[in-house]
């Protein structure tokens, strides 16, 4: 058994997981699993840039995190930074800024590299499983992109496009600093020609429709399960493996899309980090779905978070802390 701490740094949030990992058995025992919103990717679409509060939200976030990871002597850390990260212009800044805090460099990882990491999260506990069918197609849901991942024990193709909740809500949604309230039907039509784009590109080397069961990852898919179930608060353990219905999603999806931002803030399992994005993610799952003519996707709370624990277990190079 080895203690270790994955740290997934994405356009939207920054998640820690300090887990027991025994690669030898296949199991992993949660320690300490959370999550914080930071919005680095505030602006990258437009500027180009990470921004300077955007910087500060994750590098606090980082402290809080050096903490939990000394409280429970992990012995390896590896910091997994995505899609903001990787095509702002002063990551640099963002390098040294957690080189500084947590001890070790971010590694600023390939949509591919990704994909891999989405899959082994999503999949190592499915593989076992008799009542769905393979291949798995896991769909990774994320801030500034979308991972598409095909495969059965092992990866077979994967895809990452620059689809995301948050990236569709700024390109779309947002005029002059404020987010539409609620979007208008053109602004959705846009918003979804975009999304219809990147699923042709990831379909040009993932086989999307030869998948017979959808794995859906991150926050928006969680989020909509949460709401799915009606749920008081949201709830880690009844959210995953559960399974959402293709019609359940396309209704949930356009009550998103059509509500306010109030309406949206007032349901108790959301964060509030993803009121106004949650929309646009939405959209993004309810597409997928269609182009893969999926009756349901099977939500899973393990991600690339799991995946990058995993690999940190390995002893991969440049891991150890």
């Amino acid at each position: 058994m080895t203690r270790v701490a994955a740290i997934d740094c994405g356009t939207n949030s920054i998640r820690l997981l300090v887990a027991d990992v025994t690669p030898e058995t296949g199991e992993l025992v949660d320690l300490d699993r959370r999550m914080t919103i930071v919005r680095l990717g505030q602006g990258v679409d437009r500027t180009g840039r990470l921004a300077p509060e955007a910087l500060a939200r994750t590098f606090a976030a980082c402290r809080e995190y050096a903490a939990v990871i000394k409280e429970h002597g992990a012995e390896r850390l590896r910091f997994v930074a995505t899609s903001a990260s990787r095509d702002a212009e002063n990551r640099d800044e963002f390098v040294r800024g957690v080189l500084d805090i947590l001890g070790v460099e971010p590694e600023v990882i390939t949509g591919d590299q990704e994909a891999e990491f989405s899959f082994t999260g999503a999949t190592k506990e499915l593989t076992g499983r008799d009542d769905l069918a393979r291949p798995f197609l896991v769909v990774d849901i994320g801030g500034g992109s979308t991972e598409f991942v095909v495969g059965d024990a092992h990866v077979r193709a994967a895809r990452s496009v620059d689809v995301g909740c948050v990236r569709m809500t700024e390109r779309h949604l947002v005029h002059e600093g404020h987010v539409s309230d609620p979007p208008t039907e053109a602004e959705i039509a846009s918003m979804r020609a975009d999304i219809e784009r990147a699923l042709d590109l990831a379909e040009e080397t993932v086989p999307l429709r030869e998948a017979r069961t959808l794995v859906g990852l991150a926050g928006s898919v969680t989020t909509l399960s949460a709401i799915h179930q009606d749920l008081p608060e949201y709830d880690s353990a009844a959210i995953h493996h559960s399974r959402i219905p293709y019609a359940r999603v396309r209704e949930l999806t356009g009550w998103l899309l059509r509500s306010t931002h109030a309406e949206r803030a007032a349901v108790p399992s959301m964060h509030p980090g993803r009121v106004d994005v949650i929309g646009a993610g939405a959209l993004v799952l309810q597409s997928v779905m269609e182009r893969v003519g999926a009756e349901e996707v099977v939500v899973s709370e393990h991600d690339i978070l799991d995946g990058i624990a995993w690999s940190v277990a390995q002893a991969c190079p440049g891991s150890s802390r």
